[in-house]
């Protein structure tokens, strides 16, 4: 038995592999700046856990030293580490580690899309008795967490382009879903952004790829590896047909495989986005020979990973929903889809998530938003960052009609009660807390 330290324990990346740690049968110790569920449930996995970075923390017991890409290298538990001659990894690197034991491995790659693409995967996985280990950087309801530790050859993940931590993986199978231009504080532009996906394409052994998306075409036609395509615009060795938008605003369509029906789906989730995102689940599962119709169950059961599109619940005629979207092109497929349901107002409560992506995507960002009836930004959410940029919520706002800078969580709520009306949707979004928004407002309404 090992005994691993998680600096950043609590984080969404951090917290499935000190899980599947736990259950691998180690010793898991961490930290984190503050108490959360993923603290709380780990802790009663069996972790210890400090609420802060010291380096008293870093006792000569410990074999390994994991930190999340937000820890910096004069972190004192690192720079403790280091000094008692502990070895220390990146989660990324750890998370190939664990990758590494599994013949069949599957890295889901993309700007959008990877938490959904990985659940729905894991969820055909489990329905066709294959015991997978996936790693999902969400809540998925269907294990009851954000990891699951099988006993096959085969393991699911999502791959995460920041920092290039997906090229630390070397898979199998590859997916990339889409590649849009996003954390340019590292990437610069999307040309870089596009070499990156390109080396993590060449480290697969087979690559799917959505070939509809411009970016992650021009990348395929540079990959040395097997591609295999799907789409819905252009021939695919996957694709979807016959379309409906059914009036729950889901929709049911036909996959064919190389010019063959294999069946007619009808996704249980809203969006044309989630069209793409099963048609990427149905090519990688074929590669593992899984049966047509435990692939169609599983799809038609599926009602999608946590803070996706989730609704909350309904009170005084008012519909309130929670969504993670936190990139302009999240933003617009979610609140078409929104749209597409036929509220009388939407009620769009956005929480930015870094000042790099406010300032670069401004434009953008005020564009998508804009689909909204409603808008109240909150204040930015610094994650790991300074405000170099000098761009504040304020200069989002006045590029938005009908939009609103409300920093405190409960004047949201107050506002939202005096405001939305029956027979209009609320919703939170954004990658931080803002979930803890919707549970104020909600709270606020009597049931």
């Amino acid at each position: 038995m090992s005994s691993i330290y998680f600096i950043g324990i609590g984080g969404s990346g951090m917290f499935p592999l000190a899980s599947i740690s736990i259950d691998k049968g180690n010793k898991v110790i961490g930290s984190d700046s503050c108490k959360s569920d993923k603290t709380d449930k780990l802790i009663e996995k069996g972790a210890k856990i400090y609420f802060e970075h010291s380096e008293k923390n870093i006792t000569d017991d410990i074999n390994l030293v994991v930190y999340s890409g937000a820890i910096k290298e004069d972190n004192p538990e690192i720079i403790a580490a280091k000094n008692k001659n502990i070895k220390c990894i990146s989660r990324s690197k750890y998370l190939s580690v664990i990758m590494s034991e599994f013949k069949n491995s599957i890295s889901v790659a993309g700007t959008h899309g990877k938490t959904t693409t990985t659940s729905m995967i894991t969820g055909i996985l489990l329905d066709a008795d294959c015991n997978p280990t996936s790693v999902i950087g969400a809540y998925f309801s269907r294990i009851s967490g954000n990891s699951i530790l099988g006993n096959s050859d085969i393991a699911v993940c999502e791959a995460c382009e920041y920092l290039d931590s997906f090229l630390d993986l070397n898979s199998k199978i590859g997916i990339i879903l889409n590649i849009d231009n996003d954390h340019l504080d590292y990437f610069k532009s999307v040309e870089n952004e596009k070499n990156s996906f390109l080396k993590f394409s060449n480290q697969c052994e087979y690559t799917i790829i959505n070939r509809d998306d411009h970016n992650s075409f021009e990348v395929s036609k540079k990959s040395s590896p097997k591609i295999i395509y799907y789409g819905i615009e252009n021939n695919s060795d996957f694709m979807a047909s016959n379309i409906i938008l059914e009036d729950n605003g889901c929709y049911s369509f036909d996959v064919v495989h190389e010019n063959k029906k294999l069946f007619n789906l009808k996704l249980k989730i809203p969006g044309k986005h989630n069209i793409y995102n099963s048609l990427a689940s149905i090519a990688a599962c074929f590669q593992l020979n899984i049966d047509s119709e435990a692939i169609k169950k599983s799809l038609e059961n599926f009602t999608g990973a946590d803070r996706r599109f989730k609704f909350i619940g309904k009170s005084n005629g008012i519909s309130f929903f929670d969504d993670y979207a936190h990139h302009p092109t999240e933003i617009e497929a979610t609140l078409k889809s929104a749209k597409s349901l036929n509220f009388n107002n939407i009620w769009l409560i956005f929480q930015p998530h870094t000042f790099s992506r406010t300032y670069f995507l401004l434009d953008e960002f005020a564009k998508s938003l804009s689909i909204a009836d409603h808008v109240i930004l909150t204040d930015i959410l610094p994650v790991r960052e300074t405000n170099i940029y000098g761009v504040s919520s304020n200069d989002l706002s006045s590029k938005i009609a009908n939009s609103i800078v409300i920093s405190d969580f409960n004047q949201i709520a107050d506002y939202i009660k005096e405001n939305a009306k029956s027979g209009d949707m609320v919703m939170t979004m954004g990658a931080g807390n803002i979930y803890k928004c919707m549970e104020i407002i909600y709270n606020n309404y009597e049931k």
